[in-house]
């Protein structure tokens, strides 16, 4: 009897079949496996290095004993905290499992094949993943001074265009936009199209002319905030996100939503959290006193650096900026190399804790001296 074959490529969606899988940070457990090291730090992924709250490590502790029943699927309780806190209805939230949920959600929601998303160079690269899937035109707008041109993807905005992906402040780079930058690209954009303002880390901007999107909702119907309980509130490994809309877009959002994407743990971590006010306030606090120990090593070295307004910071290292992140690899400390973000010559920096960012600098400076003379 013959083997029967598959031609899996014919029978794959369009948009998928040259999709390449996003790349996370590299585990420390594997660089543990690969090069029996011990040791190691990982600052590559953006986490809240003093971890989650104790409020919201008590809180999953409390609902271990329940965990033979299913989530609640409509995350009232979090829902209402978040709607006390920010100040809208329940009804205009949506709930994620991480923020990359809520964004694909919006792509599955408002993108048909061969309409237009807009997205800027340097950009967090669900945006693009998530438009590729389903087959989208995907306008990439030239970034100016590492950041998004709202002007120039102003102007890339046609009647084709079905959403607008506005990273602020940016991952990678940690640029954000204004205020009144912001407003008048939110002024100019035609009324029949969603905007996303992704906010992953607004809990660490200390700038005083950072928009706060949740406050322009019910200016701009067609604008969408997202946010996530993944940075400040150290709560990664439970993937939670949430978006704010208008309660008409957050509907829409929910026919496709999967009935149970937030499970009980997260749930219940995610609505402490929010009560923990010292938590966020330290953190932030210590974000900016690691930013500037990082900052001071990076001039020491005579490297130049992206100013960020997130826990995290872009070092531009030159050209043999993937043999420097190999090298420091080898010496236990991950990075996170950014070419595929276009920024060749740059590595992304977590914020640490401050032996961390002592540990970051003295083997940055050991791969400069190994690599320049290789």
């Amino acid at each position: 009897m013959s083997k029967k074959t598959l031609d899996l490529e014919s029978i794959t969606a369009a948009g998928v079949r040259h999709l390449q899988p996003y790349q996370p940070g590299k585990p420390a457990e594997e660089l543990e496996r690969e090069l029996g090291l011990s040791s190691i730090i990982k600052l590559a992924s953006n986490e809240n290095p003093w971890g989650a709250s104790a409020t919201a490590a008590a809180a999953v502790t409390r609902v271990l004993s329940g965990l033979e029943r299913y989530p609640d699927g409509s995350g009232h309780r979090l829902k209402n905290a978040l709607s006390h806190q920010l100040g809208v209805s329940p009804g205009q939230i949506t709930l994620g499992n991480g923020s990359n949920d809520v964004l694909e959600l919006l792509v599955r929601c408002f993108v048909e094949p061969g309409e237009g998303v807009v997205v800027s160079d340097h950009a967090f690269a669900v945006y693009t993943l998530a438009a590729k899937s389903v087959n989208a035109t995907i306008s990439t707008v030239p970034a100016c001074n590492y950041g998004h041109d709202l002007e120039a993807m102003a102007q890339a905005v046609d009647e084709a265009t079905k959403l607008i992906f506005v990273a602020n402040p940016n991952n990678p780079t940690g640029t954000y936009v204004g205020y009144e930058e912001l407003l008048r690209f939110l002024e100019r954009l035609p009324e029949n199209g969603i905007t996303v303002l992704d906010e992953a880390y607004f809990e660490y901007v200390d700038d005083r002319d950072y928009p706060n999107g949740v406050e322009l909702l019910e200016r701009f119907p067609g604008l969408v905030v997202t946010r996530t309980f993944s940075k400040v509130y150290g709560l990664a490994g439970l993937r939670v996100g949430y978006a704010i809309a208008s309660e008409a877009i957050t509907e829409t959002l929910n026919r496709i939503r999967q009935p149970f994407n937030v499970n009980s743990l997260a749930l219940a971590a995610a609505e402490a959290a929010l009560s923990d006010e010292q938590f966020v306030r330290v953190s932030r606090e210590e974000n900016i006193k690691g930013m500037s120990q990082l900052c001071r090593g990076f001039e020491t070295l005579g490297l130049n650096w992206i100013r960020s307004s997130g826990n995290f910071i872009c070092v531009k290292v030159g050209s043999k900026a993937n043999q420097i992140y190999k090298s420091m690899l080898g010496q236990g400390v991950i990075v996170r190399p950014v070419a595929n973000y276009g920024l060749p010559e740059h590595l992304r920096v977590t914020i640490g804790l401050p032996q961390e960012n002592d540990r970051v600098l003295e083997t940055l400076a050991m791969a400069l001296r190994q690599v320049g003379k290789a």
